[in-house]
């Protein structure tokens, strides 16, 4: 058992199949329950444990997690992973990709990308396949990528330049923590750190190095250098994040624009999805303001970390994020957007899942379900019956959102695809497969 997890994060993708075959098999059983992780980043970005899309479904299986979404930055280089485990596993998923983009309405504030005006996090949810070689597509899938190693070779540089004592490589240093070439600023901290770590084998020397680095005492440095989550944190602040010795200001040229992602989110047949920080933001102060903006240009739905809205020792702060995200809440469901919610898991620390029978966030649970199911539900019919959330069909057959909304929200309450019912649907015709899913799922379509 212990053998096959490890296994399940290993860089090889066949021995991750053979270990999740055979984890699957043990027949051991979980009650499902309530609660929805549907923004989980893999190792094909950052998973603060190095967990693969394989394990982050067996883990959200023996959690009994109603449904699991993978969500890796400027990639989908676990969608088919994370697809076919939910089949093997019997778990509902899906796979989204984020990215940032520039917002030229916003281009004076800032939104949920802390000191960077104009620049927000974005998703597409939902994709239930790569991209055809050769497509236009494709060829935006290559350019997130392409984009994403410029920035971090970029800001290597930079850092480089003025810590030549621990200068790292792109391809010897960062690439290697990766199992795809898609690395992160995360990759590039921990890379600069185990180089400190090799450069400096003394560790006064190495207290040294970073205090001065940090602009701290020498015990409070000790402090942070053994505390390996802390210490990510500081290092990539004081080396990435604004202020930082390797960090410049983005300008419109930096990300692509909202517009062109949201374009190119629908192309592929998935569904454009706003993000949202805490509502603390000059950008984020009117909900439904920016909610507003980014319908218009073509977003269908609305990604939430629940987590970092409430979750504060501090009776005031808790106070004013929960009243925030009870603004945003309320304001998304009332215009018929879905919430996708989700605790990301790329930083140490994040829980597992959001518990939407807490205190807090109990009140939101159904509507949060409902976004869940939704996903699903799209993910389901577009994969096999080529009828997407976003698509043409979809908005034929349904001229009111909140009816569209209850139809796909049904599709997403039944039980997991199987393997054996995935392969007779891929037998079909999709208008044919479209039938069948709504025969099994007993659903009329009004």
């Amino acid at each position: 058992m212990i053998e096959n997890l490890e296994k399940l994060n290993s860089f090889n993708p066949e021995e991750r199949k053979t270990a999740l075959l055979e984890l699957s098999a043990s027949k051991n059983e979980k009650t499902e329950t309530e609660n929805v992780n549907m923004h989980f980043h893999s190792f094909f970005s950052y998973n603060a444990e190095d967990w693969s899309p394989s394990r982050i479904a067996w883990e959200s299986k023996q959690a009994g997690l109603y449904a699991a979404g993978l969500c890796d930055f400027d990639v989908l280089d676990g969608l088919e992973e994370f697809l076919d485990a939910g089949k093997i596993l019997g778990l509902r998923s899906t796979v989204n990709l984020e990215t940032r983009a520039f917002l030229n309405e916003y281009s004076n504030v800032d939104i949920n990308s802390p000191g960077e005006h104009g620049v927000t996090y974005i998703m597409g949810a939902g994709f239930t396949k790569i991209p055809k070689s050769g497509t236009k597509q494709a060829e935006g899938l290559a350019g997130y990528r392409q984009r994403a190693k410029e920035r971090n070779i970029a800001l290597i540089k930079r850092v480089n330049a003025k810590l030549s004592e621990i200068a790292i490589n792109y391809d010897n240093d960062v690439l290697p923590l990766t199992p795809s070439g898609a690395a992160t600023e995360r990759h590039i901290v921990i890379a600069y750190i185990k180089k400190a770590e090799n450069n400096f084998a003394d560790k006064n020397d190495l207290l040294n190095f970073w205090s001065n680095v940090f602009g701290e005492t020498k015990e409070k440095t000790l402090e942070i250098v053994n505390d390996l989550p802390l210490m990510e944190n500081v290092v990539r602040a004081k080396l990435a994040k604004r202020g930082g010795i390797g960090y410049v200001q983005p300008s419109v040229d930096t990300f692509p624009s909202v517009d062109e992602f949201i374009d190119w989110v629908a192309s592929c047949g998935a569904v454009p999805m706003i993000t949202w920080l805490d509502g603390t933001n000059d950008g984020e102060a009117d909900a439904k303001a920016l909610l507003t903006c980014l319908k218009d240009k073509g977003a269908t739905a609305l990604n939430i970390v629940p987590d970092r809205n409430w979750n504060f020792a501090d009776a005031e702060t808790q106070a004013l994020k929960v009243a925030k995200l009870s603004e945003m809440v309320e304001s998304a469901d009332s215009m018929g957007l879905p919430i996708n919610i989700g605790t990301e898991m790329n930083k140490a620390g994040q829980p597992f899942a959001d518990d939407l029978n807490g205190k807090i966030l109990s009140k939101y649970k159904n509507i949060f379900l409902k976004g869940a199911r939704i996903m699903v539900g799209h993910s389901i019919l577009a994969k096999y019956a080529d009828f997407s959330y976003c698509g043409e069909k979809a908005k034929e057959k349904f001229s009111d959102i909140f009816e569209m909304n209850a139809f796909f929200e049904k599709v997403g309450t039944m039980p997991p695809i199987t393997l054996e019912f995935a392969e007779q649907l891929c037998k079909m015709e999709p208008k044919n497969a479209f039938e069948e899913i709504i025969k099994k799922y007993k659903y009329t379509v009004v």
